[in-house]
């Protein structure tokens, strides 16, 4: 069903110039995006449960007369309200409240409410319900299918919300909205798909019999057409975007007798057997005239930084420039420091460029690079504006997962030379699922460094109740007593109502009194990057015994005299984000452990991550188990970077689908060509732009 074109937002009843620009910045501009603007929960309004039936943890739909209503005062203000129903009585809490409600709760008043049963002292509760009064004699019908809850952002409540995709499902049932379907229809004939028109009708207004349960685990048929949708949308954007790039031409860089062997004759250490692998697939990309594009994948420790600097070296000896970018200031000094300790004997003096380099300094570096620089090495801060590369032949971005496609094409497209794109280098120390690796990174090559070095001792791990606090103190004290060098990770920095979790600059203050004798040393997100730095040196350099840090140290902080490493409230945290803390520990030749430190009682999905870390240090099986227990968007730490954020797909749940994503994508481009440009469209966005689209 299509429409001559397409009805944009202020085309609706109700919706002004304003709220179509807050639309607007969702991504939503046309009628049409409403519909793929997909709620992310239901409620079930349907009918009245009596009071004296409900149950604690059920969300329920009540309906009573206010028996009695008071503000209490506290420590703040609450406006309390006693409903009965005949049945029973539920007390309703207002912690955030105006006057006049203290007039619309008055006694005697008619309410109907939606909310979540609690158990209070004194019988049940319902906290912030949301409520609406009814008069005296008024019945009024409760609603005839679930109600979606959908996301949003202040400003957008969800009346608007259901006010505006009413009107844009009545549009698309008289079939005057654009909404064509784009799969080929031998695709949804052969896997019996659910037209399209009538999955997003189900999806947005759910009948009372609706499988809630599959609903709310996306599980449900009409979900799974759209996720299939999105998946294949996805694996052509990111195919197009590769092929995009390899069509394009690159300085083919061949192994001459230069740094990289003099480099390599330096190193007091032999490279792994996997090592020298994936240095042999690197310099083969590199020969060619067309991008190299290739992810590499390893370990904690597994020696991705040596890599990185023989792909440098063999650019340096073809007379280009290399950059290596990473997204926080302890990583990219760490690479500075390692790769001028490694060049600078070679005659190489690599150049810095963060955010924090200001002034005098800045102007410097930015003349060194326009001046031919051969290795560049900082931040973000080398995709902004006014940095210039005279040559660049190789970009290396480590840990890309922090980064968006967008930010890693700006600095590609900074530039090679006479045309010609520079080679793309990637590395994450997040071992990546396969069935992740062939969704997200489709087109790209990949390699995969699955050996340690010789002699690195596994690390010991070992769960353990916060209860056994002084035990885990008094190990911390003789671990520093034998001259090793401990980390204690906190989960926050601040006291929070909400999370009961100890505050790192807490934990710090009481550590050092239960020290005594010991230098502790505080670390934080909110600390300013030159104050992170120096208290990082202190510890490098063993002036600190013991570092309390939030999870900032979570990636490339490299310390091999530490040997014990400290998680606290490790139950909040995801497997990847254990993983990567523990590999701090155990890059020296002492025996290393970690002991994961959580609050009782322990979940059972927190149970089963504590029982992984505690038997396996294999990153790929820890990859495995995360992707499996919290799905791909915490695995790759998507939620701030926009990468694999999928409205409806899971890439756990939805592993049938992706079976068939690589063919029927193959059979789009060969066939349907025209529908491809559409697809990414739809469901990829502003991002499809990378894609050519």
């Amino acid at each position: 069903m299509t429409a001559s074109r397409p009805i944009r937002l202020p085309d609706l009843h109700g919706v002004g110039p304003k709220l179509a620009d807050k639309m607007k910045a969702l991504g939503i501009s046309q009628v049409a995006d409403l519909l793929f603007h997909l709620p992310n929960r239901y409620e079930d309004r349907t009918r009245i449960h009596p009071i004296g039936s409900c149950q604690p943890g059920q969300r329920v739909l009540i309906e009573g007369r206010v028996e009695h209503s008071a503000i209490v005062r506290g420590r703040r203000a609450m406006l309390v309200v006693v409903l009965f129903d005949g049945t029973g009585r539920v007390t309703l809490r207002f912690f955030h409240f105006r006057a006049y409600q203290r007039q619309q709760l008055a006694s005697g008043t008619r309410l109907r409410c939606f909310g979540e049963i609690r158990a209070g002292f004194k019988g049940l509760e319902m906290i912030h319900p949301g409520y609406k009064r009814l008069g005296d004699h008024q019945d009024e019908p409760v609603a005839d299918r679930l109600t979606p809850i959908y996301p949003t952002v202040e400003g957008l409540g969800q009346k608007i919300w259901l006010r505006m995709t009413d009107q844009a499902l009545a549009l698309m049932r008289k079939g005057e909205l654009e909404l064509e379907e784009l799969l080929p229809v031998e695709l949804r004939n052969q896997l019996k798909l659910i037209p399209l028109a009538e999955a997003l009708d189900y999806i947005h207004r759910p009948p009372p019999d609706a499988d809630v349960a599959a609903l709310a685990l996306r599980d449900h048929p009409t979900q799974k057409r759209l996720a299939l949708e999105e998946l294949l949308a996805h694996n052509l954007s990111m195919q197009k975007l590769h092929r995009r790039q390899r069509a394009r031409r690159a300085p083919a860089m061949p192994a001459v007798s230069g740094a990289e062997n003099a480099f390599l004759h330096s190193l007091p250490f032999e490279l792994t057997g996997a090592q020298q692998r994936v240095a042999r697939e690197i310099g083969a990309d590199l020969e060619r005239a067309t991008p190299m594009l290739r992810l590499v994948h390893g370990d904690v420790g597994s020696g991705k930084t040596v890599i990185a600097a023989l792909a440098a070296l063999r650019v340096v000896d073809n007379g280009l420039q290399t950059a290596i970018t990473a997204p926080t200031e302890l990583l990219a000094e760490q690479h500075f420091q390692v790769f001028s300790k490694w060049l600078r004997p070679l005659g190489l003096d690599p150049v810095w460029l963060s955010g924090k380099v200001t002034g005098k300094r800045r102007s410097e570096a930015l003349q060194r690079i326009r001046d031919g620089a051969e290795v560049v090495i900082g931040t973000h801060a080398l995709m902004q504006k006014g940095v210039e590369f005279k040559s660049l032949g190789l970009v290396i971005v480590d840990e890309q997962h922090r980064f968006g496609v967008g930010q890693r094409m700006d600095l590609l497209e900074k530039g090679g030379t006479g045309g010609q794109q520079a080679h793309q280098m990637i590395m994450t120390a997040t071992p990546i699922p396969r069935t992740l690796a062939m969704t997200a990174y489709a087109g790209m090559d990949v390699s995969v460094i699955d050996e340690l070095p010789p002699g690195r001792k596994p690390v010991t791990t070992v769960v353990m109740s916060n209860e056994r606090r002084g035990e885990v103190i008094r190990r911390v004290a003789s671990a520093c007593a034998d001259n090793r060098q401990a980390y204690w990770v906190c989960t926050l920095i601040e006291e929070s109502d909400a999370i009961e979790a100890q505050a790192a600059e807490d934990v710090a203050r009481h550590l050092s009194d239960d020290l005594q004798g010991l230098a502790i040393g505080l670390i934080h997100g909110r600390m300013k990057p030159a104050d992170k730095q120096q208290v990082m040196d202190a510890f490098k350099a063993g002036d600190i015994h013991l570092l309390v840090a939030t999870t900032v140290i979570e990636v490339g902080v490299d310390v091999p005299n530490a040997s014990l490493m400290i998680i606290e409230n490790a139950e909040r945290l995801g497997l990847a984000q254990l993983h990567q803390l523990r590999g701090r520990v155990g890059r020296g030749s002492s025996q290393s452990s970690c002991v994961l430190m959580y609050n009782p009682p322990l979940g059972e999905l927190a149970r089963q991550r504590m029982e992984i870390m505690r038997q396996t240090a294999d990153g790929f099986q820890i990859a495995e188990k995360d992707l499996e227990l919290r799905g791909p968007g915490d695995v790759l730490g998507t939620r701030q970077t926009g990468m694999l954020l999928f409205r409806v797909a899971d890439l756990a749940r939805d592993a049938g689908l992706l079976k068939i994503i690589p063919s029927a994508a193959d059979a789009l481009l060969r066939e349907h060509p025209g529908q491809v440009d559409k697809l990414i469209r739809r469901w990829v966005g502003d991002a499809s732009r990378f894609a050519g689209v």
